[in-house]
C-alpha cells in the first residue's frame, strides 16, 4: 500500500470542538458501593453528616469535670478544694450524676462530659483528698478547657463532602467518621484499549529484531484508572483488517470509550483508520497540527468516542492526556483538572516546526537567584522515558521556530500538587451557604471554607487572607447588621435574610421570657466572636443563666446540646433547629 498524506490538518482546539460536537458525554449513572470498595471513586451525591462528630461533649484529657468558675483564684499556693461526686465517667459512659457547684467528677479523655460541667482540669493539675473525698485544683480552667463540643468538628445537617470529589484515604475516613458503610458514586466508565501492529508484543514474550513490547497497552490501563475509569485490555492484534473489524465491533458492545494504539498513520499496513472510518459517523478529525501528536485519529460512534492514539509513545501519552483525558473526567463525573504553571527560562535555544503547536518536553533545575531553568528533553516522540522524567512541557505556538536562550516560558508542571482553592470563603457559617458551594463545585470551582465565627471572617478579610467573609454581625448600639463594621479595605455584598430563635426540646412549652427567668434551666451559649453571641449578648445584657459558658461553636452543635439533654435552650437558626426536631420561638431577623 502506498503512503496517503492527510487530507486535512486540524488545530488542536478546532480538532477537539469538532470531535466533541459528535460525542454524548453524560456521567454513565450511579451505583451503590461499600466503603470498603470505595476508595478512589467519585462521589455521586453531596454527603450530609447525619450525626455530631463528636456525638457528645468529650474531655480531651483525663482529669477532672467541673464548673469553670469553680476553679477561679486557684494556684499551686491556694488551691481550690471541691467536693468528689459519687462516679467516675470512663469511656462510652453516659454520666449520670450531675456536676453542681463546688463538685467535681473524675472523668477520662474521650469520656462524655456530665451535665453541669463545662471544663476539664488535669489530673497533674490536682490532688486528691481520699480521707475528705475531694480534689484540690492547683490552677483554674476557662469555659471550654479541654473540652471538645459535640458537632465541634461536624455537626448534624452539614455538608461534609461534595458531589464530584474522588475519594482517597482522607475522605473516607470522614465516611466512616459518620458512620456511613455505604456510598453513591458515579459509575466508572469502560474504557476498551487495542494495541495492534505486527511488531508489537507483549512485555515477558521473547524479543527479535524489529519487534516492540507493548508499553502503550500498560501506559494506558493506568491513565485510565488513574483517572477513575474501568479499563480493559483486549488484547493485541495484528495488522487484519477483518480482526481489526471485529475486535472493534466486539469492544463497541460494552465500552464508553474505545482507544486503539498504533496504525493511526496512512502508510502501508496502518490500518486502523480503515476500520474506525467504517464507524457512524466515524472518522471526524485525522491530523492534527501538534507536534508530538499529529497522526491522531478522533472518531465517534453513535455518541461514543473511538480514539486511534500514534504508536510512539511520548506521541500517545500527550495526545492522550489532551484529548482523552477530560472525556474520562467527564464521563466519571469529575470536574476538569488544571495543571500548574510555573516560570522559567529556556536553557538553550530551541528550533520548532512551523505550522504546528509544538509540547516540548523539559526539566526543570534551580537558576541564579532561584529562577528557575527550563532543559529540553530531546528524546523524540519515540522514547518512552521522556515523559516519565520530564518535570513538564512549554508549549511552542505554531508560528515559533526559534526560541532563543533565556527567554522566559510557562511550563506545565506533569507531576501532581497542591492546587490552591478558586474561592476563599473564611467567616461563620450557614446551610445555606453548604448549598452555595455545591453549586460552585457543579459549575468546576473549587471553594475551601473555614468556619471561625463573624469576626474572625471580618477580621481575615481585612488582612487579605480571604476573598468572602460570610458575616451576621450585630452593631450593639444600633442594631444594625454587617454594616456599621465597614472599613476601605473589604465591600460589602448582601446575601440573604435568616431567622434566629430560641430553641427546646418539644415536650417545653413556655415561651423565651419564661425560659431565661428559670433557674432550673441550663443554656448552651455560643462562642465569643460569633454573630449569634452578639445576639444573645445584647439579648441578655447583664444576666448570666446558668450555662451562659457552654459555647460550641456552631449552630448545629447548640441543637445538638439541647436535644441530648445537656442543656434546656440555646439560640440557633430555624433551619438547624427544624432539621433536629426542635421547638422554635422566633427572637431576630438578621442578614447573613
Amino acid at each position: 500500500m502506498r503512503q496517503q498524506q492527510f487530507l486535512e490538518v486540524v488545530e488542536r482546539d478546532d480538532a477537539e470542538r469538532r470531535w466533541r460536537e459528535t460525542l454524548q458525554l453524560v456521567p454513565r449513572g450511579i451505583e451503590e458501593v461499600p466503603l470498603a470498595s470505595a476508595l478512589g471513586r467519585v462521589l455521586a451525591e453531596n454527603v450530609i453528616a447525619r450525626v455530631d462528630v463528636p456525638s457528645f461533649d468529650r474531655s480531651n484529657l483525663d482529669g477532672f469535670a467541673i464548673r469553670a468558675q469553680d476553679s477561679f483564684g486557684a494556684d499551686e499556693e491556694r488551691p481550690i478544694r471541691l467536693s468528689l461526686n459519687g462516679e467516675t465517667i470512663p469511656t462510652g459512659v453516659q454520666p449520670r450524676v450531675e456536676v453542681k457547684p463546688g463538685t467535681a467528677t473524675s472523668i477520662a479523655t474521650g469520656g462524655m462530659m456530665p451535665r453541669g460541667a463545662d471544663a476539664v482540669i488535669a489530673v497533674e493539675d490536682t490532688e486528691v483528698d481520699e480521707t475528705e473525698n475531694c480534689v484540690l485544683l492547683h490552677r483554674a480552667q476557662i469555659p471550654g478547657g479541654a473540652v471538645s463540643y459535640a458537632g465541634t468538628d461536624m455537626g448534624a445537617g452539614e455538608t461534609v463532602l461534595y458531589a464530584g470529589t474522588r475519594i482517597t484515604s482522607r475522605e473516607a475516613g470522614v465516611l466512616a467518621a459518620i458512620g456511613c458503610h455505604r456510598v453513591s458514586v458515579a459509575r466508572r466508565p469502560k474504557v476498551v484499549i487495542l494495541s495492534t501492529g505486527d511488531e508489537i508484543i507483549e512485555p515477558g514474550a521473547t524479543m527479535r529484531p524489529g519487534l516492540v513490547y507493548d508499553s502503550n497497552g500498560r501506559i494506558l490501563i493506568d491513565a485510565v484508572r488513574e483517572l477513575g475509569g474501568d479499563p480493559e485490555f483486549a488484547g493485541i492484534f495484528r495488522d487484519r483488517v477483518e480482526e481489526l473489524r471485529v475486535a472493534l465491533q466486539s469492544s463497541l458492545g460494552r465500552a464508553d470509550l474505545v482507544l486503539l494504539s498504533g496504525g493511526t498513520s496512512k502508510g502501508e499496513g496502518d490500518l486502523n483508520y480503515q476500520v474506525v472510518r467504517e464507524l457512524d459517523p466515524g472518522i471526524i478529525v485525522h491530523g492534527v497540527a501538534l507536534k508530538p501528536g499529529k497522526p491522531i485519529c478522533l472518531a465517534s460512534s453513535r455518541g461514543k468516542p473511538v480514539v486511534i492514539l500514534p504508536g510512539f509513545p511520548t506521541s500517545a501519552v500527550f495526545t492522550f492526556h489532551e484529548f482523552v483525558a477530560p472525556v474520562i473526567r467527564e464521563l466519571t463525573g469529575l470536574p476538569s483538572q488544571r495543571r500548574e504553571t510555573v516560570r522559567a527560562r529556556l536553557a538553550v535555544p530551541v528550533r520548532s516546526e512551523k505550522g504546528r503547536l509544538e509540547y516540548l518536553l523539559v526539566g526543570l533545575v534551580g537558576g541564579e537567584g532561584g529562577e528557575l531553568s527550563a532543559s529540553p528533553m530531546g528524546k523524540g516522540s519515540g522514547s518512552v522515558t521522556a515523559f516519565s522524567r520530564a518535570d513538564g512541557f512549554v508549549r511552542l505556538g505554531r508560528n515559533h521556530e526559534l526560541v532563543d536562550a533565556r527567554t522566559q516560558v510557562d511550563v506545565t508542571l506533569l507531576g501532581q500538587s497542591l492546587e490552591p482553592a478558586d474561592l476563599v470563603v473564611i467567616g461563620s457559617h450557614c446551610v445555606g451557604l453548604d448549598r452555595i458551594a455545591s453549586a460552585m463545585r457543579a459549575e468546576g470551582f473549587s471553594v475551601k471554607f473555614m468556619a471561625v465565627g463573624s469576626q474572625g471572617g471580618l477580621d481575615a478579610a481585612r488582612r487579605g487572607e480571604c476573598d468572602v467573609a460570610p458575616v451576621h454581625l450585630m452593631d450593639p448600639d444600633s442594631g444594625e447588621y454587617n454594616t456599621p463594621f465597614l472599613t476601605d479595605e473589604i465591600e460589602l455584598f448582601l446575601g440573604y435574610t435568616r431567622e434566629q430563635g430560641v430553641v427546646t426540646r418539644d415536650d417545653e412549652k413556655r415561651e423565651s421570657a419564661a425560659l431565661l427567668a428559670d433557674p432550673a434551666l441550663r443554656m448552651v451559649n455560643r462562642n465569643r466572636g460569633s454573630g449569634t453571641r452578639v445576639l444573645v449578648d445584647r439579648r441578655l445584657g447583664d444576666d448570666r443563666p446558668e450555662g451562659y459558658g457552654y459555647e460550641p461553636r456552631s449552630h448545629n452543635a447548640v441543637a445538638a446540646a439541647v436535644t441530648q439533654g445537656r442543656a434546656d435552650w440555646g439560640v440557633t437558626i430555624e433551619t438547624v433547629a427544624r432539621e433536629a426536631g426542635l421547638r422554635f420561638r422566633p427572637l431576630q431577623s438578621e442578614c447573613y
